[in-house]
Parts: structure tokens; C-alpha cells; sequence
């Protein structure tokens, strides 16, 4: 096959390749997210290191999430009123500072527990500003609307091979060097995404005059987002498995250390091991040509994850906890790619960054909540025991949602094929934008 052909083949099964900002973009991320990863290790291990407490690794998880929460509806609100190029830029090289920030205190061994939580606090509030600007820059980076299927997936792919290379790599530096030098790739990964965001020739404008007061920019986005039962659905769902599943990570350093009785090494292979399931995911959902019963794929995600983690509570060999944690990472990938494709495809343009807000609050503020009320149920019972709890809770919200998709179908038929229609058949009838546009008066 000729590089032509290669290339031919490639741009026909991502199409959001052929946009040449997209490129650039999702390049400068595959770099930083492995930064991101290194670092999330490391910080796992460094406070658990210096407290050997499960409570304070969910405390550690609570201030970086709920600082995200504290600021995410104002970051929705400005990321429609605002040029989220120039947002995005502002974040990545704050987050650079924190992460060198974080390295020089480590190094010279002035590192504790409240500084901690302080630069915790301080990334939060980075990502809860970042989180909404970037989904809607994200948006405009495609040449097409049919190609946001493809972006949101490569985007997808791009998170879970950081997340599969990230942890294992960053399990080895702190074992051979210390967990500063994670926290020094990390600020050196993301000058990946600042040279990428400042290469990229777009023109997008930061919003029109006369437009309503913040407030009630940010009551507008409540009162359309809540307002409309898909959407409604999707966040309550999101949120539920987020707050009951998606803690299980504070805890991975406690099941490494004390279940499977290892270390740094043992705690990157379970990490890992959640990311070759998200990466399985990624692949998968890029390789469908329909956005069609992206819906039903939500059940299936919250559901396989809940199950991969009532398993892995149970296990206690390392093998087998890998490969369940494979089938978590596959679930919960399926569960957000598709929640997020959906959110961004069925809402109107100019309430796009304050539902992805509402999304980004939807599974960073349950997951602050459910960091701490993990921890402290840990120290109560035991880390499998509230594992096993949280899994189960999964698969309630996954089975109440499901109830639900007849009712909600009628309102999403942008990706609900109609009765006794196949997808593939469906598929055929429209183009993908008018399958995928937004009701005009949810």
C-alpha cells in the first residue's frame, strides 16, 4: 500500500484527520495526557507514601475535584461568551507552572500534606475552566459536523493510550527516580499542547455584544440542560456512576500495596490496565460509521463497568485484577465517549460549552463527592468492600436508564434508529447532520 492509498484509508476511517487544526490539536494532546497520567500516579503514590491513610488519598481526590465543581458553571458561561482558543492557551500554561510548582517542592523534600491539597485545589480550578472551552474548541477544530464522531473518538483514543503508557511509565520513574520527575514530565508534556494550540490557524470570535449578565448566562444553560429529559438523563446517569464507580482510583494505591501486596510497579500495571480497556473502547467507537444507538451503548458502558468492579474487589491476583480492570476501563469509556458525542451533537450551538460544563460537573463534582465519602467508607469497612458497593450502584443507574430509553428515544431520534429499522439501514436514508441535528424546541 502506497502512502496515498495509507493515508486515504486512514482519513476514511477517522475523518476528523483531514482537518488540519485537528491534527495539530489531538498530536500536542497524545503528549500531555501522558504527562497527565505520570503525574496522577505520582500524586497517588506521594500521599500515600507520606500518610498511608485511605482517607486522606479520597481528601486529595475531593479538593482537586470540587474545586473543578466550584467554577465549572462559570467556566461553561465563558466559553460561550468567551474565544476558548485563547481560554484553552491560559490553561495549559498554568498547568504547566503547577506541575513544576509540584516537582521543585518534591525534589528538595518540602513537600506535605496541606501543600498538597493546596496545589490540588489550584489544578482543579485549571481543569474545571478548561474542561468546557476545550470541548467547544474542539467542536470548531472539524472541518464538518459528520466528523465529530470521529474527533470525539480519536480524542477518546488519545486519553486511553495515555492512560495504558502513563501509569506503567510513571510506575517505574518513581520507582527508579522519585515521583518528582513525573511531576516535571508532566509540565514538560503540556508545552506539547501550548506549541500545538499556537500553531493552529483558527478564528473563532468571543461572542456577540448586548448578551445577558454571567447569571443569567448561567440559569439559561441550568434551565435548557435540565430542561430537556436526554440530557437530563444523561447527566443524572453520568453522575451516578461517577459518585458510586469512578472513586475506585484514590483507592488503587491501598488494593496495590495491601490486597495484591505490591508497589509502585504493581499500582501502574492496574492503571494501565484501566487504559487498555479505554483504548479497546476508543478503537471501537471510532470504527462505527453511525452515531445511531449511541444510547443503548450507554447502558452497555455503565453496566460493564460496574461489573469489572465488583470482580476486581473480589480478586487477589494480579492477573486477573488487570484484566477486570481492562473490562471497568472498556465500560466506563463507552459510557462517557458516547454520553459526550450525544451532548454535543443533540444541543443547540450557543448553550454548547455551558452543557459541557454541566457534564464536566456531572462527573468531576460526583467524583469529588465520592472521593470522600469513598475514603471514608474504606476506613469504615474495607477498600474491596466499598469497591464491590460502588459497582453495584453502577449497574442500578445503568438498569434505571435503560427503563427509560423508550421515553427518551422520542425526543433523541437523531440516534435512535426508528421500530423494526436496523441501524445500518437507517444509516442510509439521511446524511448524518440531518440525523444529528438538534431538536429546534426541546
Amino acid at each position: 500500500m502506497t502512502t496515498g492509498n495509507a493515508w486515504q484509508a486512514v482519513s476514511l476511517a477517522w475523518p476528523a484527520l483531514r482537518s488540519g487544526n485537528f491534527r495539530i490539536f489531538i498530536g500536542g494532546q497524545a503528549v500531555a495526557l501522558v504527562g497527565t497520567f505520570m503525574q496522577q500516579v505520582a500524586m497517588s503514590w506521594l500521599v500515600y507514601r507520606l500518610t498511608h491513610s485511605a482517607f486522606i488519598l479520597g481528601l486529595v481526590g475531593f479538593v482537586g475535584e470540587i474545586s473543578s465543581v466550584a467554577v465549572a458553571l462559570l467556566a461553561g458561561a465563558l466559553a460561550d461568551r468567551a474565544n476558548p482558543h485563547r481560554i484553552v492557551l491560559a490553561t495549559q500554561t498554568l498547568a504547566v507552572l503547577q506541575a513544576f510548582v509540584l516537582a521543585a517542592l518534591v525534589f528538595t523534600d518540602r513537600i506535605d500534606v496541606a501543600t498538597i491539597l493546596v496545589l490540588s485545589g489550584m489544578l482543579g480550578i485549571i481543569n474545571g475552566f478548561d474542561v468546557p472551552a476545550r470541548q467547544v474548541f474542539l467542536f470548531h477544530l472539524v472541518e464538518s459536523r459528520d466528523d465529530l464522531r470521529s474527533a470525539v473518538a480519536l480524542n477518546s483514543l488519545a486519553l486511553d493510550s495515555a492512560r495504558l503508557v502513563g501509569p506503567a511509565l510513571g510506575g517505574m520513574v518513581i520507582a527508579v527516580v522519585g515521583e518528582w520527575m513525573c511531576f516535571v514530565a508532566k509540565g514538560v508534556s503540556y508545552l506539547a499542547v501550548i506549541v500545538a494550540v499556537l500553531a493552529m490557524q483558527v478564528s473563532l470570535k468571543a461572542g456577540r455584544s448586548g448578551q445577558p449578565s454571567v447569571v443569567q448566562t448561567v440559569v439559561e444553560g441550568i434551565r435548557y440542560g435540565f430542561g430537556f429529559p436526554p440530557i437530563r438523563a444523561i447527566l443524572l446517569l453520568v453522575g451516578g456512576v461517577s459518585f458510586a464507580g469512578s472513586p475506585y482510583a484514590v483507592l488503587m494505591p491501598v488494593m496495590a500495596a495491601t490486597v495484591l501486596e505490591g508497589g509502585p510497579y504493581t499500582l501502574g500495571i492496574l492503571m494501565a490496565s484501566t487504559g487498555l480497556g479505554a483504548l479497546v473502547a476508543a478503537f471501537y467507537l471510532g470504527s462505527r460509521r453511525t452515531p445511531l444507538g449511541l444510547d443503548r451503548l450507554i447502558v452497555v458502558g455503565s453496566s460493564l463497568f460496574g461489573l469489572g468492579l465488583i470482580l476486581f474487589s473480589l480478586s487477589r491476583w494480579l492477573g486477573l485484577s488487570a484484566l477486570l480492570l481492562v473490562v471497568a476501563g472498556f465500560g466506563l469509556t463507552i459510557l462517557m465517549t458516547s454520553a459526550n458525542t450525544i451532548l454535543l451533537t443533540i444541543t443547540v450551538e450557543d448553550k454548547r460549552g455551558r452543557v459541557m460544563s454541566l457534564f464536566a460537573l456531572s462527573f468531576m463534582g460526583t467524583v469529588a463527592l465520592g472521593s470522600l465519602f469513598t475514603g471514608s467508607l474504606a476506613s469504615w469497612i474495607s477498600v474491596p468492600g466499598t469497591i464491590a458497593i460502588g459497582g453495584a450502584l453502577c449497574v442500578l443507574g445503568s438498569m434505571i436508564f435503560l427503563r427509560q430509553l423508550p421515553r427518551l428515544r422520542a425526543n433523541i431520534p437523531q440516534i435512535a434508529p426508528p421500530p423494526g429499522v436496523t441501524a445500518k439501514e437507517a444509516a442510509g436514508g439521511r446524511t448524518a447532520t440531518e440525523r444529528m441535528a438538534p431538536p429546534r424546541n426541546p
